[in-house]
């Protein structure tokens, strides 16, 4: 079995190398393996991605707030309790309409990310 306590909550200011805009987000690592890493993530409200794609796929799960945004160009609404794909190379944004925190499972892992 393998059980992590979260790590401290740091700074989030770009995704994929862009600038969050809006201001800035947090994250902390939840858990790690050799097939994907668990985040978690908080964006305040009004803060957003601008549009990027990248090389894994993030599944998300919104534990509070409200998420808006596209996948593929189609919009995209996220309420707690609610699933949603970024599959990779697919380009998406994500902006908090509301105070906003969730889990993002990627997969395959990268070794930037540790």
């Amino acid at each position: 079995m393998n059980v992590a306590d979260s790590s401290p909550w740091r700074e989030l200011t770009n995704v994929e190398g862009l600038p969050l805009l809006g201001g800035h987000g947090r994250v902390r690592l939840r858990l790690q393996g050799d097939q994907g890493i668990l985040w978690e993530v908080f964006y305040p409200a009004g803060v957003r991605s601008p549009e990027h794609r990248h090389s894994h796929d993030s599944y998300i799960y919104l534990l509070s707030g409200l998420l808006t945004g596209t996948v593929d160009g189609e919009p995209a609404r996220l309420e707690p309790g609610q699933t949603l794909l970024h599959p990779t190379a697919v380009p998406h944004t994500v902006e908090a309409v509301r105070d906003s925190t969730w889990l993002e499972f990627k997969a395959p892992p990268s070794a930037a990310w540790k």
